[in-house]
């Protein structure tokens, strides 16, 4: 029973550290500002842009946009959203497709908690009512490195 006990131990061990080496490589890709391609769904159908996200620890992404946007209306009636980050260097360099939800925030507190003064030329300050947040929380991560697939779920 110990032994039973030791390997269930140690496997959910291993899970945890490969876990840990995962969110590692993801963060790679997806830490800090970067141009990720955002798919939403519209009448039944695909809509894809571009977009300047920011990655977080938490595996979070966030970026800024006008309140009037097709995104946010797209997002708000369906928060399911498909996000795709690459690095764009190297064919062989690894990117990420995120199943994630969105969700849109219009109130000054988290505006200016994801403030970036690069916003400065498009929204000019944080107070702009026609500005808001979206943030994406992955529910599903497909990280491609080193000619694998590894999957992060929540």
């Amino acid at each position: 029973m110990k032994r039973i006990r030791w390997n269930l131990l140690n496997y959910k061990l291993r899970a945890q550290v490969s876990r840990m080496a995962l969110k590692e490589k993801i963060l790679a890709v997806i830490g800090g500002m970067h141009v990720s391609a955002v798919a939403t769904v519209t009448e039944g159908k695909p809509a894809v842009r571009f977009m300047a996200l920011t990655g977080f620890d938490d595996l979070t992404l966030v970026g800024a946009t006008m309140k009037d946007s097709r995104k946010v209306m797209q997002i708000k009636k369906n928060p399911e959203v498909a996000l795709s980050i690459w690095s764009c260097k190297e064919f062989s360099d690894p990117y990420v497709v995120i199943q994630a939800r969105g969700t849109v925030h219009d109130d000054t507190a988290t505006k200016k908690k994801y403030w970036n003064p690069m916003y400065e030329q498009y929204f000019q300050s944080p107070e702009n009512p026609s500005f808001v947040i979206l943030k994406f929380v992955p529910l599903k991560i497909e990280c491609y490195h080193d000619s694998t697939m590894d999957i992060w779920e929540k």
